[in-house]
């Protein structure tokens, strides 16, 4: 007969692998899945609390919101290696069964759907913070009459709100996911089947696309960088905010390129091939990519200006904003704010006592004397 009882059929996630496995590659051992999630857990925990202390210190508008984007990356990094490390840690102490513990398949969509979300989420991530230092770079009147911290966290929720929307696309009925040897994990179904085939191939083009992003955006920021701070008195025109940033961006990006662009070529060119899935390959590639989760956190711990200025302790590591190298944007900046306040700044000086030596104490200091007031975070 074609039909069967309910309880005899096969749930879609078990159809093509289906438990018990007799797979034992070692690069799927519990050593390294508690290795990995141990370190990289830690790692994030304490780059938490780093990013926490710098981020009450800091005075500068555009250095807080890049915290607040490194922060939700570095969040976002753990709770995945939370989520998922402990349902692959748990299989391998325990040995559970799938099929009895999960036989409609709720808890296999979850983990799916968590490591379409945390996958994805690190790269939007860091796409996200490419435009913002592009713009800061590039664009700096236009950033400086735009830049809070609301709309960097709002940024960051609609990350998190595009990656969801993503994950839950197999529940609509785009694809699926299913369990994936050695039976410790679950993912999308990497198929030449048209609906498998279309997700999968939105996951990694999404993915693609957002290191594409950033390697342009950061590239031209890098070029920018280099020619203000390189050009003409150039030892008075470093900026050291901008440099730690962009080296922690640039390393970011590296990082996630090296990690995710295998998995994301290699499921792409499988179904598009149509050849049969490898899943030596699939292992191999998802534990670079799980690396990214354990090296982001270290691009901040290692790459903040207090460990920069040990390294390089001749620059001349002076203190301000990118804008502040542009003499006309920033007395145009300074006109346009006076004016957008009207009168009650004449209102004021004229109720100061000396309003001359008031308006000399807000101009800014000139730029070779900036050192001087240099922060040690």
């Amino acid at each position: 007969m074609v039909s069967s009882a309910p309880s005899n059929a096969t749930p879609l996630c078990f159809s093509i692998n289906s438990p018990p496995f007799n797979h034992n590659h070692t690069i799927a051992s519990a050593y390294f899945s508690a290795v990995f999630s141990g370190l990289g857990l830690s790692s994030n925990l304490f780059a938490l609390v780093v990013l926490a202390k710098t981020f009450h210190h800091t005075k500068s508008r555009s250095r807080s919101s890049f915290l607040l984007f490194l922060g939700g990356l570095v969040f976002t990094d753990f709770m995945g290696l939370l989520v998922t490390g402990s349902i692959v840690v748990s299989f391998h102490i325990t040995h559970f069964n799938w099929r009895q513990l999960d036989p409609h398949c709720h808890f296999c969509n979850f983990m799916g759907m968590s490591m379409v979300f945390y996958g994805l989420c690190p790269l939007l991530l860091g796409a996200a913070m490419a435009v913002e230092r592009f713009v800061g770079i590039n664009r700096p009147f236009a950033r400086s009459t735009a830049v809070s911290n609301s709309r960097a966290c709002s940024t960051v929720a609609m990350v998190w709100v595009t990656a969801g929307c993503i994950s839950l696309l197999p529940l609509a009925g785009l694809g699926s996911y299913r369990l994936q040897i050695p039976g410790s994990w679950c993912f999308l179904n990497i198929s030449s089947r048209p609906l498998d085939m279309t997700f999968g191939l939105i996951f990694s083009l999404v993915g693609l696309l957002s290191l594409a992003v950033s390697f342009l955006l950061n590239t031209v920021s890098v070029v920018t960088l280099l020619r203000v701070c390189c050009g003409q008195d150039s030892a008075q025109r470093r900026r050291d905010y901008e440099v730690e940033m962009m080296v922690q961006l640039i390393l970011i990006m590296a990082i996630a390129s090296v990690c995710w662009c295998p998995l994301l070529v290699f499921i792409a060119q499988t179904v598009l091939s149509g050849s049969e899935l490898n899943v030596r390959h699939l292992l191999l590639w998802l534990r670079f990519a799980t690396g990214n989760q354990i090296l982001d956190p270290w691009v901040y711990i290692l790459f903040r200006r207090a460990i920069l200025k040990r390294v390089a302790p001749k620059m001349d590591w002076s203190r301000g904003s990118i804008i502040s190298l542009y003499p006309t944007l920033s007395t145009s900046f300074r006109k346009l704010t006076r004016a957008s306040l009207g009168g009650t700044i004449d209102r004021l000086d004229h109720d100061r006592p000396n309003p001359d030596k008031a308006r000399q104490e807000d101009t800014p200091l000139p730029v070779q004397n900036a050192t001087a007031v240099s922060s040690s975070i």
